[in-house]
């Protein structure tokens, strides 16, 4: 449960460290509303795509804790969307009340593939379609995919071009900086994206390879912010009210897509852009939600596996996390995290003020 900021918990004494001293600044920023492809967002303060993390049983239970702007799925892959069946899938599935403030990233080596998911999600009814220029995972290389598609940027370009064509939906691309350093390509990218009807870019400052063991060279949003005239959303290593607003301060960007974070503080969005903090009991709560949300989303195999993937990054917001970690590894069933968590998740726990990035670099 969130209330409005108090100094009566250590949880909330913690987190309110983390708050900028000009923190109705950063909330009226946030709080501004944007319109994307003649529709308008609520808010500025947005959830990244993240394969494996950003799937129907997490934004159920973000939605519990309100204030995103806009959520999006995990990726999901455009050769399988047309025939998906949402019912059974664990990507391609959503509660009808999202779809309003939902957006599909789909990931396609080809326009043909991207043009018929794209169709379908329109059909679906979600806000708009994503389409990933970020991921590269060795399968989405091979297929020319992803992250793949920055070393072709005529063939990106026409890819894009062709979804613009075949829907009226916003379309979004996330796309990082490309094979080398160079800003160079990406900003000549940007502007093509926008010459071809691109409403909105999120870009993350790394190049491809890096499994994020460097830090995002955030300045680079600036140079993709300032070639372009549509908005352009920042991402990456946002973990602080004032590495949110620095982001915005610094590089002009209309708004930040925050990812990994996200999955670690949920009431992130409700935090930043209304001034709330959770209770002491929020941790152990989110952890109990998570195994309900699961236990009701996926099988018991696929839902235990996400839990695995999810706690790498919850264990992160506490100063020994690793240790955490190990204990909730030997869980089995949803009914074992349930009563790892009674037992091992308490108000008082020392957290860190920014999750340990070396806990979930992967």
């Amino acid at each position: 449960m969130l209330h409005l900021m108090t100094p009566t918990t250590s949880l909330a004494a913690s987190m309110n460290k983390t708050i900028p001293s000009d923190f109705s600044r950063l909330a009226a920023q946030l709080n501004t509303p944007i319109v994307i492809g003649g529709k308008t967002i609520p808010n500025r303060l947005w959830l990244a795509p993240m394969a494996g993390l950003t799937h129907s049983a997490f934004r159920k239970v973000l939605g519990h804790y309100g204030s995103c702007g806009l959520a999006f799925t995990e990726m999901c892959n455009a050769k399988a969307v047309p025939t998906e069946n949402p019912r059974v899938s664990p990507v391609f599935s959503w509660q009808e009340c999202e779809l309003p403030g939902l957006v599909c990233q789909l990931v396609g080596g080809t326009a043909e593939e991207l043009v018929i998911a794209a169709k379908r999600v329109e059909r679906e009814g979600f806000f708009g379609v994503d389409i990933n220029m970020g991921c590269s995972a060795r399968g989405m290389i091979k297929r020319e995919a992803g992250a793949a598609l920055l070393k072709t940027p005529e063939k990106a370009v026409s890819m894009v071009e062709a979804v613009r064509k075949a829907v009226s939906i916003p379309v979004f691309v996330k796309f990082r900086t490309g094979w080398s350093r160079d800003i160079a390509p990406a900003v000549a990218l940007a502007r093509e994206l926008e010459a071809v009807g691109v409403d909105c870019l999120v870009f993350h400052p790394r190049v491809a390879p890096d499994k994020r063991t460097r830090p995002p060279i955030i300045d680079h949003i600036r140079s993709i912010k300032e070639a372009v005239s549509i908005p352009v959303f920042g991402n990456g290593n946002v973990t602080t009210p004032q590495h949110c607003q620095d982001m915005l301060d610094s590089t002009g960007c209309d708004g930040v897509s925050v990812g990994r974070m996200a999955v670690a503080r949920p009431w992130l969005f409700a935090q930043w852009t209304t001034g709330c903090a959770p209770d002491e009991n929020v941790f152990q709560e989110y952890v109990l939600r998570m195994a309900d949300a699961l236990e009701q989303d996926f099988d018991p195999i696929r839902g235990i596996k996400r839990f695995h993937l999810f706690m790498v990054y919850f264990a992160a917001n506490f100063r020994f996390g690793h240790s955490l970690q190990a204990v909730f590894s030997t869980a089995k069933t949803m009914d074992d995290v349930r009563r790892l968590a009674k037992e091992h998740i308490s108000p008082g726990m020392p957290l860190s003020i920014s999750p340990n990035m070396n806990l979930y670099n992967f």
